[in-house]
């Protein structure tokens, strides 16, 4: 039986926890984890910035993604700190609408970036004599900027859904930001062939770009086997990098958005990796596993070179 429409003007956000005893610890927890995303992140940005790296298109999309990741993770982290510190839980229906935007287009701007740095990847290895060409810096701002255009198109066709829909009373999102399957739970109408545009449209591409990415790995990795030791051992070294961050990225996403079971629960979980873990290990990722990342820290923060500024 269908509940009666309600005109909501907030919503109630359940967040991580229901025990009492837990949120205070671990407001304590993700607000140290939020300040080690926005100053590890900020120091890449920093870096690659004011380093010479900033000519290379890999740094210039790393730059972006650090920048990305800390956006992403602002858009839901303080938000839930606040609500387990103060078990303030409540969010306007514009507040909502406003969080699930940005959470889409931040989180969607990053599996673009994602792909650009694979491809960028693929044309320095595959195609080296061409890389100069094929990745000017024209050419990685016009990725950059078709990848804006079209997650904004995404995330903001799915805010027109969702201010289209009807709400019931309770008014209780069972997570801790606004998302969409959680906010369709609680739509006065039959949502089903939503919930399949949105699995088809954000789940299976993200399945999609997944493969994708996978499978443009195994063609720089078999391409690797013709170079010399030296060479293998550093395109290794980012290309494994860049692996690591895509498996954190992508695996979590895929099981929110192409959805197993009808468990929530496990989404706020699955959550958790794309907008807090996978921000925070991105700055350690790129920084302890690459030599170029290294060196240029050492030469941007070094401490006399920063007295002389100052």
């Amino acid at each position: 039986k269908k509940r009666e429409y309600e005109n909501i003007t907030e919503f109630i956000l359940l967040g991580l926890f229901s025990n009492e005893d837990v949120k205070t610890p671990c407001s304590v927890i993700f607000s140290l984890c939020y300040l080690a995303i926005f100053s590890g992140n900020l120091a890449i940005l920093l870096t690659i910035r004011g380093s010479h790296l900033h000519e290379q298109p890999m740094y210039f999309f790393l730059s972006y993604l650090s920048f990305v990741d800390v956006c992403f993770t602002s858009t839901v982290a303080p938000k839930l700190i606040i609500d387990l510190l103060v078990q303030w839980n409540t969010i306007s229906f514009s507040g909502c609408m406003s969080q699930m935007f940005h959470a889409h287009f931040f989180g969607a701007t990053e599996i673009f970036i994602l792909v650009a740095m694979a491809y960028d990847r693929y044309v320095a290895i595959c195609r080296s004599l061409h890389y100069v060409v094929i990745m000017s810096r024209r050419a990685c701002y016009i990725l950059v900027m078709t990848a804006v255009i079209g997650v904004f198109i995404h995330s903001l066709m799915h805010v027109l859904i969702m201010i289209q829909l009807p709400f019931c009373d309770p008014n209780q999102i069972d997570h801790y930001f606004c998302d969409v399957f959680p906010l369709l739970e609680l739509a006065c109408t039959d949502t089903r062939l939503l919930k399949i545009i949105i699995v088809t449209t954000t789940g299976v591409l993200s399945i999609m770009t997944f493969v994708a990415l996978v499978i443009s790995y195994v063609i720089i990795l078999s391409t690797l086997r013709t170079r010399s030791s030296e060479g293998r051992h550093k395109a290794l070294s980012t290309c494994g990098s860049h692996i690591m961050v895509v498996l954190m990225f992508f695996l979590p996403l895929i099981f929110t958005y192409v959805p197993m079971t009808d468990s929530v629960s496990n989404d706020k979980v699955f959550a958790l990796f794309y907008t807090m873990i996978a921000p925070l290990f991105n700055p350690l990722i790129y920084t302890m596993r690459n030599a170029d990342m290294k060196n240029a820290m050492k030469k941007v923060w070094d401490p006399h070179k920063l007295l002389e500024g100052t």
